[in-house]
């Protein structure tokens, strides 16, 4: 079996992206609606795809000094030859899943607006097959980069296990560094174009949001796609390569031999299959209310753990006899998963009492929202902690940690596979989202009737809500798989020279590094934020220099300017994304050479830590301030244009960089350091510490 289940891992992979293909396809041969509908369409889409090709060189830059640097030390023997290969192909592919992504999104926008006029049902079923496509894309091409790098590292080179693992552990890096760029640079651009847009095109001059006056309203539309679509796909083929990974890696530390390794893969696998019938299931009601729709996705996103679950338990039944425990780490993972989706859920959806308190508050001003929505985030990461705490204890029991230390970290990592198993169908409720955002933006500039807007305002409040769901698994799953990582660092150093590792916590060099890693998420969200208040300042001051000097563009009169909006945060984004970009990637360096070792498990450790938590709380806090303000332009507490609307569009203000730009970048900065770590490892070891630690 053991010579076929790759094979099986690359079938699976290759039917996840028939599956895109023909969802893609689908979709694209659906009308567009009006003639305006298509033509602000193209546009949005010519704008994604010019600021995509722009991120792409510039990202291109560093990829090939990173090449080239990879080469010389693979060249004096610091690492494998086949490091710089690994790790260009899990950049490449990053990246090709979130083109391709974006690519369906800006296709299907106007043509879920143009379903929604049929019904909020057919609205649902476009988004949904376009965040499919998604979904599929992004575990097709991991498995597939996974599967190939195998069968080729196993089959044509023969490298024993134990240097498989260690050679592919390196493409992480790759598809991490491209993630944070993604992320970083999506991010900035997309929050840069929606605060500059509401702030003075809803707050200052009161008029509705996505009207077709406000010059910065293609640009707020086109980064929908560029952060939310784009930089999501890649952010989470990341977590889902880097889960699979860490734990094969942890399986050879285990001496679970390859069967151990492929187990992770196979799994994935069974997900994807679970998650394409899961697709099947989801539709909804006309005129169905939030909890409905919620339900119409939990539908598919509940069948497909049931699914992969039943499946688990027979392949490990099969593949590791004796080893029926590992099932349990599977299971753990998936409820933790399930889990931390609810209760984001609950925090962030106007359906529960959180966020309709939220909205309440800002009957007293913009101040005390902002206060409200500040304390709601904080006191949401409570409930993941926990769960995330008893999944570790759980799966690392199941798997045998009483007997063997390894066993259960192995535990650990298949937990985080287990987590991410259904990734296929829980990046298609996530990824809809955006969609229906676009299409809402289509049906108010194209004039639609208002039941048409009502219905994609709905869609587009539940997939604030499913997107905070989809970034909560996306941030469980990074605690998980950087807490293998760590472990696969460690087991690294011990293999390289033993005597190096002291991780007492009375030595000097891990406490300076915890506080060190503490440290970072904070800095590093502290750029990415004031990235996007630069960068929406330039977009205020551009919006009101059109406002005050475009004659008759307030009444409907004149057009405006859209490119320049869209010029400015494309320039802005590109280089405000670089210096958070480089501190992922030069911290571990300058903390290993500094502190050595000791210093770097200590940062890890560190950034783990507070960063799991600050990425809970801004993506939460975002969520909740983006759905309470909906929830009073729904109608309550004296709805649109009152001012608890302005209050909540302030509060909406400040979420946005937390939820959509620093938040989600956050989980990918603590994988990026692990894997830059783990490919640095034997120069810290030579190098590291100045013979002081």
């Amino acid at each position: 079996m053991e010579n076929y289940a790759p094979f099986f891992v690359l079938g699976a992979a290759v039917l996840a992206l028939i599956f895109a293909a023909y969802k893609f396809f689908a979709v694209k041969k659906l009308p567009e609606g009006t003639e305006l509908m298509a033509s602000i369409s193209s546009k949005i889409r010519s704008g994604a795809m010019a600021y995509l090709k722009r991120q792409y060189k510039t990202v291109g830059i560093f990829f090939v000094v990173m090449v080239v640097l990879l080469a010389v030390l693979a060249g004096f023997g610091f690492l494998t030859p086949f490091v710089p290969f690994a790790f260009l192909t899990g950049g490449f592919f990053s990246g090709l899943s979130g083109f391709v992504g974006m690519k369906i999104a800006t296709y299907a926008n106007s043509r879920t607006a143009n379903g929604a006029k049929e019904g909020l049902n057919k609205g649902l079923k476009i988004a949904f097959s376009s965040g499919t496509v998604m979904g599929m894309t992004v575990v097709g091409l991991g498995l597939l980069d996974i599967s190939v790098w195998f069968i080729l590292l196993k089959f044509v080179f023969r490298l024993p296990i134990d240097e498989i693992m260690a050679a592919m552990l390196t493409f992480g890096m790759g598809a991490s560094s491209m993630a944070l760029f993604a992320r970083v640079g999506g991010g900035i651009f997309t929050k840069a174009a929606d605060v500059g847009a509401d702030l003075v095109g809803k707050v200052e001059a009161g008029i509705p949001e996505d009207d077709p006056r406000n010059p910065a309203v293609i640009a707020d539309n086109v980064g929908d796609n560029v952060g939310d679509v784009a930089g999501m796909g890649a952010d989470l083929y990341e977590s889902y390569v880097g889960s699979i990974i860490s734990c094969g890696a942890l399986a050879v530390a285990a001496g679970h031999g390859i069967g151990g390794v492929l187990l992770p893969m196979l799994i994935a696998a069974i997900g994807i299959v679970a998650s394409i019938v899961s697709t099947f299931f989801v539709s909804t009601k006309e005129s169905a209310t939030q909890k409905m729709l919620l339900g119409s996705l939990r539908k598919g996103t509940y069948s497909a753990a049931i699914i992969s679950a039943i499946a688990s338990f027979i392949l490990i039944w099969k593949l590791m006899p004796g080893e029926n425990g590992l099932f349990g780490a599977v299971i753990s993972g998936l409820v933790a998963g399930v889990l931390i989706g609810f209760f984001t859920e609950y925090y962030t959806s106007d359906s529960y009492k959180p966020t309709q308190k939220l909205s309440e508050s800002s009957g007293t001003g913009a101040a005390t929202i902002i206060i409200d929505g500040i304390a709601l985030g904080m006191r949401s990461t409570a409930i993941p902690v926990i769960i995330i705490g008893i999944s570790v204890i759980a799966s690392y029991f199941f798997a045998g940690g009483m007997g063997s230390f390894e066993s259960g970290l192995y535990g650990v990592g298949l937990s985080a596979v287990g987590m991410l198993s259904t990734l296929g169908i829980t990046l298609a409720t996530d990824a809809y989202g955006p969609v229906a955002d676009n299409a809402g933006g289509i049906a108010e500039m194209s004039g639609l009737p208002g039941e048409v807007r009502e219905r994609t305002d709905a869609l587009d409040s539940l997939g604030n809500t499913t997107a905070a769901t989809g970034k909560g698994f996306a941030i469980g799953s990074a605690a998980l798989t950087a807490l293998a990582l760590i472990v696969s660092y460690t087991d690294k150093i011990q293999d390289l020279d033993p005597t190096k590792l002291n991780l007492t916590i009375t030595n000097p060099a891990t406490l300076i590094g915890l506080f060190v890693g503490a440290m970072l998420p904070f800095l590093f969200s502290a750029m990415t934020m004031q990235a996007v208040g630069r960068a929406a300042q330039k977009i205020v001051v551009e919006v009101r220099r059109q406002f005050r000097e475009i004659k008759g563009l307030l009444e409907g009169k004149a057009e405006a300017d859209y490119t320049s909006c869209v010029d400015i945060c494309t320039k802005s984004s590109l280089k405000e994304m670089v210096a958070p970009a480089a501190l992922g990637v030069l911290a571990p360096i300058v903390v290993g050479l500094v502190l050595g070792c000791n210093g770097v498990v200590g940062m890890l450790a560190g950034a783990l830590v507070s960063g799991f938590v600050l990425a809970i709380m801004m993506a939460n806090s975002g969520g909740s301030w983006d759905n309470a303000k909906k929830y009073i332009e729904a109608g309550n507490f004296n709805g649109k244009g009152s001012e608890n609307h302005k209050a909540a569009v302030v509060g909406d203000t400040v979420g946005d960089p937390f939820k959509d730009t620093s938040g989600p970048s956050v989980n990918i900065l603590i994988k990026l350091l692990s894997m830059v770590s783990i490919v640095f490892a034997s120069i810290v070891v030579t190098y590291g510490g100045f013979g002081l630690f």
